[in-house]
């Protein structure tokens, strides 16, 4: 385990145990930001223990999390942290949340660490290095056909969404098992081979950098609703290989003109 991933681990741990001082608390206050969305005392005092501690280990690199401003990078490294990732989840006392961070070096995502506190799993990976789940190898399944898979979604509008012949949406209606486990939670199911795809209509950055680099180090596939590997796209789907291989053929017909 390289210095930055032990770092990204020790971090993981430690914003999780502080999150669960507060899981379940009765008095758990509660605010809404401008987007609407909510966050709790605990998604910003987990937010500030993280960041606080890369600033001192490295006060060069830039931080890009969910809860407060972006901190420019002078080292071409760039942390990207969602403390509470499923703040919702959080709130109503569910413990399928997860503490993530990742980090980028010259624009491309070098590691990712996703900590589940209230279930004491954790997941990481470093580029070229395999993915793992409390210190045990992983990877994603081979079922290849989507009447044998199990589809999992966040939003509900992946289910209520008007009729759409996007290749992704089509898995709502041809899935053998559709289900809501959604967030973080869903995509590390995918990447330890407990689910075939999870799908995620609304991402930012923060809900995708520590997820992909997990995904793809154990053999999936991680794109946005056009088929582009980024933190920036049009939500995120991450896939085993055979149906992930199949999900982007299929984006790339129906996006050429006939």
């Amino acid at each position: 385990m390289t210095p930055d991933l032990q770092l990204a681990v020790e971090l993981a741990e430690q914003a999780g145990r502080l999150t669960l001082d507060y899981f379940r608390r009765k008095s758990l206050q509660v605010f809404t930001k401008r987007d609407a969305s909510p966050v709790t005392e605990a998604d910003r005092n987990a937010e500030e223990l993280i960041r606080a501690a890369i600033s001192s280990k490295h006060p060069g690199d830039g931080v890009l999390g969910e809860e407060f401003d972006e901190r420019p990078s002078t080292s071409g490294r760039r942390w990207i942290i969602d403390p509470i990732d499923g703040t919702k989840a959080f709130i109503h006392g569910v413990p399928l949340y997860g503490v993530m961070i990742a980090l980028e070096v010259e624009g491309l995502l070098q590691l990712g660490v996703i900590n589940f506190p209230a279930l004491g799993d954790l997941y990481h990976a470093e580029r070229g290095c395999g993915a793992f789940h409390n210190a045990s190898p992983i990877s994603v399944s081979s079922i290849a056909s989507a009447a044998d898979a199990t589809i999992l979604f966040t939003e509900k509008e992946y289910l209520l969404d008007r009729s759409s012949t996007h290749p992704v949406d089509q898995l709502r209606n041809s899935g053998g098992l559709v289900r809501g486990w959604g967030d973080c939670y869903g995509h590390m199911l995918v990447a330890s081979g407990r689910a075939e795809v999870s799908v995620d209509k609304i991402m930012s950055p923060w809900d995708c950098a520590a997820l992909i680099p997990i995904v793809t180090e154990a053999g999936g596939l991680s794109f946005d609703y056009l088929g582009n590997t980024t933190i920036t796209g049009q939500g995120l789907v991450s896939a085993n290989r055979a149906l992930g291989e199949k999900l982007l053929l299929d984006i790339k017909q129906e996006r050429t003109p006939a």
